[in-house]
This record gives structure tokens, C-alpha cells and sequence, in this order.
């Protein structure tokens, strides 16, 4: 497999590019913009969009396909129907593949009500639920225990050495994150 990520300053975000080893179809994880910076990183690297993840429904995570589609036929995925006009496939959970990749969908509760997370090999595509040092944003209390509980039970208890892609910062891991979340007791409202 093939892992590339592209940061955005608009929206300060990180999209990413993977594909099968041996193959020149790409999912494309969070195009939050399509500038020529992620355009030649799919061109020069011989890859051609199939499919598009998105995370959530926040703009800086799919505000490139609209462009996107104007140049590659590829499929749109997430857990909504459309967003902005443009039509996606829902998800809802499980697994399924995609350009030759095992992809397992995580719905996550808390940040927005339409999170997911998508797990390719040992790396976590988290969005805004997690990210190096802290989770995502809640509109209030209720949502922030229910993200932390999702979180707690949907990630954290998983292989330590999986590798955490956030929507914005740097990498981390499984393990780094979870003894973050363990070692600070969450306060209490």
C-alpha cells in the first residue's frame, strides 16, 4: 500500500492519498481543497481517483470535490446523502473495499452527527474526533462524554501501534493517544 497526505493552509487540513501496491486507482481521504500541490501529487505519482472518504460534513474536509469530480469519475463516500449538491454513497459501519483496499468504517458520535473514521491496514483516518493531544470539538457536554466514550470503545481498546491521520496536525498513535485519554480524568459536569 501506498500512503501519501497533503496539508491544505486554506482550512488547515490534511487530505491523503493511498492505493494498492501495484495499482494506479486512489481513494482520497478529506479533500478539504484541491490545489495544484494535491493534483500533482495524484498526477506525478501515476494515480487516477476512484473514490473519495469524507469524514464529516465540515467544509475544510470536502470542500475540494466539487473540482475534484471535474476530473475524475470517482465515487463519493460518507454519512450523508449529498452534501452541497453533491451526491454521496452513505455509509453507515462495517467493512467494505475500495480500489483494492479492506476499508472499515467507524461511525463516531460527538463531533458532529455524521463522524466516521476509516481504518486501511493499521492506519486510522480520525478526522476532527481525534487528533494528536485532543479530541474534536463538541457542541456541548452530553456530546463530549458520548465522543469520549466512542472513542474509548471504538479505538482505544485496538492495536497501540495503529497509526492516528487526523484531520489536522501530525500523525500519533493508538497507544499515545489512548494513555493521553487514560492519564487525564475527564472532568465532570
Amino acid at each position: 500500500m501506498k500512503l501519501f497526505s497533503h496539508f491544505a493552509a486554506v482550512g488547515f487540513s490534511n487530505s491523503y492519498l493511498i492505493a494498492a501496491d501495484g495499482s494506479r486507482d486512489a481513494i482520497l481521504v478529506d479533500p478539504g481543497i484541491l490545489d495544484v500541490v494535491l493534483l500533482r501529487l495524484i498526477e506525478d505519482n501515476g494515480y487516477y481517483v476512484r473514490e473519495i472518504l469524507i469524514t464529516h460534513g465540515h467544509w475544510n474536509h470536502y470542500g475540494g470535490v466539487k473540482t475534484l469530480l471535474k476530473i475524475y469519475d470517482a465515487r463519493v463516500w460518507s454519512a450523508r446523502p449529498e452534501m452541497d449538491g453533491i451526491e454521496c454513497t452513505v455509509l453507515e459501519g462495517g467493512n467494505i473495499k475500495l480500489s483494492g483496499l479492506d476499508v472499515e468504517v467507524i461511525p463516531v458520535i460527538g463531533h458532529t452527527d455524521d463522524s466516521l473514521m476509516f481504518r486501511i491496514d493499521s492506519f486510522y483516518f480520525t478526522g476532527d474526533v481525534l487528533s494528536a493531544g485532543r479530541t474534536g470539538t463538541t457542541p456541548d457536554n452530553v456530546s463530549r462524554e458520548l465522543l469520549f466514550l466512542e472513542l474509548n470503545e471504538k479505538l482505544f481498546n485496538r492495536d497501540g501501534h495503529g497509526i492516528v491521520l487526523p484531520g489536522h496536525g501530525p500523525p500519533s498513535t493508538i497507544r499515545a493517544e489512548a494513555n493521553l485519554f487514560h492519564k487525564y480524568e475527564r472532568p465532570s459536569y
